[in-house]
């Protein structure tokens, strides 16, 4: 018995996956303690419970039933994304919600591991190759579509999530060097173009260079390098598209200072409760921060904070430890599984998550515009930590069947 244990499971993602959600229902009850929001820490313990009971089940399904309904499960999030514009609930200017029985559901969470699967499914096919345009295409026409319907709600946050899987798994599916950087370019610039004109033209040296040394298809690499311009200079124009609080979010991304009591404020008080915390903290449930509600709705966005004020660098250092030990463990996961699909799935639910971790946590400490993603494991959301467990389910399932092929 306790060799077939150690065979199919995988106790070490296990223990960090319980160490990670203790931290987030105490962190959870500590940043609710004095705001009187006791039922938003008893909900989040329901849902941790659920949370793992679905981990559990998940983790023991068939490897074959999960690889036979990756399109299936992904058309049916396509469905539900397309219905929640329609009767979905508006929270925050964002349609992204059901409400069933009290409880809010965010077809979104779920739709990014339906993607991945789709993704992995369709990579994983023995007639495709990523070094062939349409069949490259097609793999980005898989992940654009739930981002553009996400996009509609809007929740920029959630769509910059999918673009932050799409690359690695294209990497480990056989994309060349070349084809990641035609992808990767244009955002780059769009976001250099934001800084200014001598980080833009920085950007443009940089990747043009890059383009020119990997000497794959010059007329393609031409092409790319238009694009960079084209986007650059014209990104101005993409700024005054966007909805006002988007535009506010990034100038606090860029000058935080500059609206101390308004758009910068929670990055500002973000920065200082995480900053005072220390080496060791100021003690739990005894942040200033975070017990005087410098911060609206901490339990949401930023709380990271609370083990960086209550628990100091210690605190912050251990939530980090954690998370890269996770994520360790999927990408040894990625490499070791024989099964095409499934090494492709490790590393697309891997990628989420630590795209998720490292947008953030950046958030919390002034390196990313705010941006409304949360924190796998601490922040409060029900839909997320479904999620967020159903994805740790599937990677314990891609464990117990790593030598099947």
């Amino acid at each position: 018995m306790i060799s077939y244990l150690q065979e199919h499971f995988d106790y070490r993602t296990a223990l960090i996956t319980l160490a990670l959600l203790a931290i987030g229902i105490v962190s959870v009850y500590s940043a609710t303690f004095d705001a009187r929001a006791a039922e938003i820490f008893h909900k989040q313990v329901l849902w941790v419970i659920i949370s793992v009971i679905a981990c559990g089940i998940v983790s023991f399904l068939p490897f074959r039933f999960l690889q036979f309904i990756s399109y299936p499960s992904y058309f049916a999030s396509i469905l539900t994304l397309a219905a929640v514009l329609l009767l979905g609930r508006t929270v925050s200017g964002s349609t992204s919600w059901f409400n069933f029985w009290g409880l809010r559901f965010q077809p979104s969470e779920f739709a990014k591991i339906t993607t991945v699967l789709a993704l992995a499914a369709y990579i994983s096919r023995s007639d495709v190759t990523l070094q062939k345009p349409r069949y490259l295409l097609t793999a980005a026409g898989i992940v654009s579509l739930p981002v553009l319907l996400i996009l509609l709600q809007p929740d920029l946050g959630t769509a910059l999530i999918y673009l932050g899987m799409f690359f690695p798994v294209l990497y480990w599916g056989g994309a060349s060097r070349f084809t990641l950087l035609a992808f990767i370019a244009p955002g780059v610039a769009a976001l250099a173009a934001l800084f200014g004109t001598t980080a833009f033209l920085i950007c443009i040296v940089v990747f043009g260079a890059l383009l020119y040394v990997t000497k794959e298809n010059r007329i393609v690499a031409a092409a790319v390098f238009s694009l960079m311009l084209l986007v650059g200079i014209s990104v101005q124009y993409m700024y005054s598209g966007l909805k006002q609080y988007q535009q506010k979010r990034i100038a606090t991304f860029l000058d935080p200072s500059a609206d101390p009591l308004g758009a910068g404020y929670n990055i500002l008080q973000s920065k200082v409760a995480i900053g005072s915390g220390g080496f060791l903290g100021k003690g739990y449930l005894h942040g200033t921060q975070t017990q005087l509600n410098f911060i609206p709705e901490q339990w949401t966005d930023f709380i990271f904070c609370v083990p960086g004020e209550e628990f100091g660098f210690v605190g912050a250092a251990t939530v980090l430890l954690l998370f890269s030990g996770l994520l360790w463990r999927g990408v040894k996961l990625g490499a070791t599984v024989k099964n095409t699909y499934g090494s492709c799935v490790a590393i697309g639910l891997t990628a989420v998550i630590a795209t998720h971790v490292i947008i953030n946590i950046g958030m919390s400490v002034g390196l990313m515009p705010v941006i409304g993603v949360p924190l796998p494991f601490l922040s409060y959301g029900g839909s997320s930590l479904l999620a967020t467990m159903i994805m740790v389910g599937l990677l314990m399932n891609l464990y117990a069947n790593r030598k099947e092929y």
